[in-house]
């Protein structure tokens, strides 16, 4: 539905003649004058609704598509009257929490929270059984990946296809930057640009995979891996990270306190 936001005030619906003789309220008192002429705050809402599409007392209406405005004439006055199918929040409310969600349980936050602890442990584990061979299971994009899988299953970001294709891809331009230009600036360069060109294109949008191209180019342990850095410890860390993200999940649903 789209919302209208009216400036539809007395004086602006009366011709001036049957405005004369009244008394109008200022901050300083009464005034004779109307308030288009004699308020600097009316005239700075005026005009901040017509330049921005902005209500005092209503939020704003963006000027996307499906934006229309039109002048309707009442004796010698102005109405402006807006309406939107899109209603843009203020700037400002980004940085607030928000509205709409209700506070999350006690069960809401720890089995997530047990779940990313559980998954290092095992990465650690795992990390010391493979110490021998010079490999690490325990690096930073996967932290991000439990971040995701964890706290928002729901979100494009945790689909199944969009993760594995992602890790895939966006390590393998890692290997081929680094490949191509060697360590420094430009192979960070083209490998980041290349993993979001490759993201967009395939549709499978995961933010933790971004990392992955410039952790391979900075970590000199990591090289030896050549193109087997797509499949570990990247995509291989997420098979274990999507068995505890079902039992994440499961106790969500079942267990909660």
């Amino acid at each position: 539905m789209g919302m209208q936001l009216k400036v539809n005030c007395d004086y602006l619906l009366r011709p001036k003649s049957s405005l004369a003789g009244r008394l109008f309220p200022t901050r300083s008192g009464l005034s004779s004058s109307p308030p288009s002429q004699c308020s600097p705050q009316l005239n700075a809402r005026h005009w901040a609704e017509r330049a921005f599409g902005l209500g005092l007392n209503g939020p704003a209406v963006g000027g996307g598509e499906g934006t229309r405005r039109r002048r309707q004439r009442s004796g010698r006055s102005d109405v402006v009257v807006a309406a939107s199918g899109n209603a843009a929040a203020p700037s400002w409310d980004s940085w607030k929490p928000d509205k709409a969600s209700s506070a999350p349980s006690l069960s809401d936050i720890t089995w997530p929270a047990a779940g990313a602890f559980a998954a290092m442990a095992i990465f650690g584990k795992m990390d010391q059984i493979l110490a021998s061979k010079g490999i690490s299971m325990t690096i930073a994009p996967l932290g991000a990946v439990c971040a995701v899988l964890f706290t928002a299953p729901s979100s494009p970001a945790a689909r199944k296809y969009n993760m594995f294709v992602a890790q895939i891809g966006c390590a393998a331009f890692g290997v081929l930057a680094f490949s191509m230009f060697g360590p420094g600036w430009l192979a960070r360069s083209m490998a980041l640009a290349a993993s979001i060109a490759f993201m967009i294109y395939t549709r499978a949008t995961h933010p933790p995979a971004a990392s992955l191209p410039i952790l391979f180019i900075d970590a000199a342990k990591l090289h030896h891996l050549n193109f087997w850095y797509a499949l570990f410890p990247g995509a291989t860390g997420c098979i274990v990270l999507c068995l505890i993200q079902e039992m994440v999940c499961f106790l969500k649903e079942n267990v909660k306190f």
